[in-house]
């Protein structure tokens, strides 16, 4: 279950990174709130799930999950470069995340 939460968690991370995109040095209200609330339930859950999987293991998880979401979310809405190697690096970084879960106790 801690697998899961610490997912959710991740997830959460995509959120607040990308509703600081809108926050306009904090002016914006909606995108604030929307910022707030998801860093704190991404903390949170990194949090409850560290309790269960080792703290480095778990962190590498949830920045990885995050940071693949960020980009993803970048090409698709955003319209951030989508280049092969770009592509290729963060197959990369699914791969370690991969390896870190299979390799956890």
């Amino acid at each position: 279950m801690a697998w899961l939460w610490l997912i959710v968690g991740g997830l959460f991370e995509v959120g607040f990174t990308t509703c600081l995109r809108h926050v306009d040095g904090f002016r914006n209200i909606g995108w604030t709130a929307g910022f707030l609330a998801s860093v704190a339930l991404s903390m949170g859950l990194l949090e409850y799930a560290s309790r269960s999987i080792p703290m480095g293991t778990a962190y590498a998880v949830w920045g990885g999950i995050g940071a693949l979401g960020t980009v993803i979310v970048g090409i698709a809405w955003y319209h951030e470069p989508s280049s092969l190697p770009r592509l290729l690096l963060i197959l990369g970084v699914v791969g370690c995340i991969a390896g870190l879960k299979l390799t956890a106790r």
